[in-house]
């Protein structure tokens, strides 16, 4: 069991105890995945990029488990509009970047942004480290299970445009999969849920989750959505 600081300074584990029967397949993939599997962009060999970790929250509504996402402002520099985990850049408060710094950033940031409250979340995993070129981030994807959900929504309108959850029957329905397409000709896994395009890091995420998971359909891979796609 790890321990690290809340946002609060009190203590968090990194633990599965007590975990809901649906989630051990995604706390056994956390544990049996490798890096290669995730992505083709790994950390730099020279230990370049800037670290960052982003909070992947699992929760239970009212049409079964549900993942916690976000929508970033249409104003921002980069990523405008794209919808994303709560998530951002380590401080030097979190602490060590190899050690517990992730945890403590991707509740910090999971905080900041969409006002949730860190003592009712219980992280259970953590993800091979990726790497995002375009920014140049090391991204640590913090895994939770949302023990208590408590309200959120947007803390800072210029930074998010709106927070929501997404059913994970939604993700896993074929209907609403389909294949992004930049303008630069690169390919990967997009989902279309709730008015929005999910596609990038984000998707490339959830789409090995669910897949690792077992919990994946077949789906249309030939299907193509552009990055300005809109319901």
């Amino acid at each position: 069991m790890t321990r690290a600081s809340d946002t609060q300074g009190g203590p968090v584990a990194l633990s599965k105890d007590g975990l809901p029967g649906w989630l051990h397949p995604v706390a056994h993939a956390v544990e049996t995945v490798r890096p290669g599997q995730l992505s083709r962009f790994l950390p730099p060999a020279d230990g370049a990029g800037r670290q960052s970790a982003v909070l992947v929250l699992f929760g239970e509504g009212a049409r079964g488990p549900e993942l916690l996402l976000m929508e970033r402002a249409s104003s921002l520099r980069s990523h405008a509009g794209q919808p994303s985990f709560p998530g951002g850049a380590l401080d030097p408060e979190d602490g060590d970047p190899s050690g517990d710094g992730p945890l403590r950033a991707a509740l910090r940031e999971a905080e900041e942004e969409t006002g949730l409250d860190p003592s009712g979340v219980q992280l259970f995993g953590v993800l091979p480290r990726l790497y995002i070129p375009v920014s140049g981030f090391v991204v640590t994807p913090v895994l939770g299970w949302w023990r208590e959900p408590t309200p959120v929504g947007v803390v800072d309108p210029n930074e998010t445009a709106r927070v929501f959850t997404v059913p994970v029957a939604d993700l896993t329905d074929p209907a609403n999969r389909a294949t992004a397409v930049h303008p630069s000709g690169h390919r990967g896994p997009a989902f279309l849920v709730e008015s929005a395009l999910v596609w990038g890091f984000t998707a490339g995420i959830i789409d090995r989750l669910l897949h690792f998971a077992g919990w994946e359909r077949p789906w249309d891979r030939e299907k193509q959505v552009p990055l300005d796609w809109r319901a």
